[in-house]
């Protein structure tokens, strides 16, 4: 977290060799561990001057996350128009051959090929392995970004809605106008430590017409989702999913808890298939998530759902004869896709649905309004707020 991670963090040495970075992400994409806590530790071991940049990295989790929050459409387009892109394999018998061949690792690519299994085979790639990564898909492969971002989806361990969207619309130049990202011979094979050497012709970097699928300009700021609070008054339960298994930070004592429940949702990551290894993380992160509310004194019955029909949580909280429904906040994504679509039979139920929203959050993502300057320069606030751990 200190100097070495400053000074090494963009080499990627392959599979297994990830020793310069904390490789911490899937666990704090669940907040198993929570950013606060990871940030603590950085300051606790080496001083927020030594740690900055591990801390910075960190921090723009969170920017990525308020930018989707305050501008929800660019979600919203994304899942809309990769439900069309999938749609195109059907008709274009070349395009999903060519896309097979880039998810298997057969493009003949070396680089790009070793990625691609690794990515499969563990559900990790270094962050710097995942721009070159996009890079190639979208310029050399000519392949539809969004296409590349549901194979990441799928299969990283911390595949986050916010930074995978926005990370692949950033490589592709749509984040920032102008300033795509272009995967270099000379920089893969400096920070591949000599692993690879593609050749610069190899890596052709022409223009991808990407410009020409998506409006002009940023799209405007909605601000963030409003929540309702919850009401102490009201008979409860708990709802824990994997976009906040630190349930026990918050005030669920003070609730008239009546049950809980697990929801499992990976399988909304996509139309297409998700990785069986993405399933069984977020399976153990519930049970460990359950585990540490039972340790912090929940003594209810806990019980297990599966994101399918989404009247069917309505018909759970109906049986448990409960009107208030509580969750850590659940940012935007196929999660709260899915729970918007509850809501309307929630309502028919008579249930309340109630959220909690880190403190973290609320300091951080109102001023993801444009680049990461504005975030940046509320790192302070949040060391005051990462203190407490």
């Amino acid at each position: 977290m200190g100097r070495r991670y400053e000074a090494e963090r963009n080499f990627d040495r392959g599979s297994g060799e990830h020793h310069a970075v904390s490789t911490l992400s899937p666990w704090i994409r669940r907040r198993l561990v929570t950013e606060a806590e990871v940030v603590a530790a950085a300051v606790a071991a080496h001083g927020p001057e030594a740690a900055a940049k591990f801390i910075e990295e960190v921090v723009w989790r969170g920017y990525f996350k308020g930018w989707l929050e305050l501008r929800p459409q660019v979600w919203a387009r994304y899942r809309d128009d990769l439900v069309q892109d999938i749609a195109a394999l059907e008709r274009d018998a070349a395009l999903a051959a060519a896309l097979a061949r880039a998810e298997t690792g057969q493009t003949g690519l070396a680089c790009f090929d070793v990625w691609s299994r690794e990515l499969v085979e563990t559900g990790y790639l270094h962050n710097h392995a995942r721009m070159w990564f996009a890079s190639i898909w979208i310029f050399t492969l000519r392949l539809p970004w969004r296409l590349g971002a549901d194979f990441f989806l799928r299969h990283l361990l911390d595949g986050d809605p916010a930074s995978n969207t926005l990370g692949w619309r950033w490589v592709a130049g749509l984040h920032t106008r102008g300033k795509a990202y272009r995967a270099r011979a000379d920089n893969i094979a400096t920070f591949t430590a000599g692993r690879f050497t593609p050749r610069a012709d190899q890596l052709d970097a022409g223009e991808a017409g990407l410009e020409a699928t998506e409006p002009e300009g940023l799209p405007p700021i909605l601000g963030l989702r409003p929540i309702v609070a919850p009401r102490p008054d009201l008979p409860t339960v708990l709802l824990i999913t994997e976009e906040d298994c630190c349930v026990e930070d918050f005030p669920w004592s003070s609730l008239d808890v009546r049950a809980a429940a697990t929801l499992t949702a990976s399988a909304l990551r996509s139309p297409r298939a998700v990785a069986e290894s993405v399933a069984r993380f977020e399976a153990d992160a519930l049970v460990d998530a359950t585990a540490r509310l039972r340790g912090a004194g929940l003594g209810v019955p806990i019980g297990s759902l599966h994101a399918a029909r989404p009247e069917s949580l309505a018909a759970w909280a109906a049986a448990h004869g409960i009107t208030q429904l509580v969750t850590p906040y659940v940012p935007r994504g196929p999660l709260h896709d899915w729970l918007t679509d509850a809501a309307p039979h929630l309502a028919a139920q008579g249930v309340a649905l109630a959220e909690w929203r880190r403190a973290w959050d609320e300091a951080l993502w109102p001023h993801a309004t444009a680049g990461f300057f504005k975030v940046k320069q509320r790192i302070p606030q949040l060391l005051q707020l990462s203190s407490a751990h």
